[in-house]
């Protein structure tokens, strides 16, 4: 029920303020202030999301079917799409290995 309290508060942020960000991110990014707020809320939630996730493949499906319905549309573009895959998982791989390296010296003068 909480998660689709929040994904539905997403959807009427986006619809009220007419954001060019889909409902369920701003569900999530609330979601996420939330748990960060209420620490005890997370063990509540988890039944629920092992669940979602134990059925994970399902959510891709539509992902592609719609991959092969534009196919014509991905063959006549693929370098700029190939570009921007790569470069957003080497920008992602980068923004990862900062956090994990600031959170573990975090850590480590917390610790001294």
């Amino acid at each position: 029920m909480t998660l689709l309290v929040f994904q539905t508060m997403g959807e009427g942020l986006v619809h009220v303020f007419s954001l060019p960000i889909p409902g369920p991110v701003i569900g999530m990014l609330l979601l996420l202030g939330y748990l960060i707020l209420r620490k005890g809320i997370a063990g509540k939630l988890a039944p629920t999301t092992n669940q979602l996730l134990a059925h994970m493949a399902l959510l891709f499906v539509p992902a592609g079917v719609g991959i092969s319905v534009h196919m014509g549309r991905i063959a006549d573009e693929w370098l700029p799409i190939t570009v921007s895959v790569v470069a957003s998982t080497l920008l992602s791989i980068i923004a990862t290995a900062l956090v994990i390296r600031w959170l573990s010296r975090s850590k480590q003068e917390a610790g001294q």
